[in-house]
């Protein structure tokens, strides 16, 4: 009976050991795939002009519209956008460039005068 007992132990302790090692290796290999992703994912600020909370919208609406970006976040006070993007899909001047599209200026590019002339007149901030 010792002799029974002390085999289910072993078995036990065998296949226990067996279940964590393969936990250990998925485990590994998914903290491998985030890295790996993460790598990929930069962040990058970009000066961008407006005055308002509208503003805000459509400046983190334009640049959140590029394939790629996953974050933006501009910041009124300070007139900067914070973002996060895949740069094998998009790069900042890619951004940029579809901010100026819908009349903000960034420090890369001058959003045309007759989209600026559109926006709402809480928007205008050229003097």
């Amino acid at each position: 009976m010792k002799k029974y007992v002390l085999s289910v132990v072993v078995v036990a302790t065998l296949s226990f050991a067996a279940c964590n090692s393969g936990s250990k290796s998925e485990t590994a290999t998914s903290q491998t795939e985030v890295k790996a992703s993460a790598q990929q994912d930069q962040h990058a600020s970009l000066a961008v002009q407006g005055l308002c909370e509208m503003c805000k919208e459509n400046i983190e609406k334009a640049a959140k519209s590029v394939d790629g970006v996953s974050m933006a976040e501009w910041n009124a006070e300070k007139k900067e956008l914070h973002l996060h993007f895949d740069a094998q899909k998009t790069s900042l001047d890619a951004v940029s460039k579809a901010i100026a599209k819908v009349g903000y200026d960034t420090d890369k590019d001058k959003a045309d005068q007759a989209t600026y002339d559109a926006l709402p007149a809480c928007c205008k901030y050229r003097g």
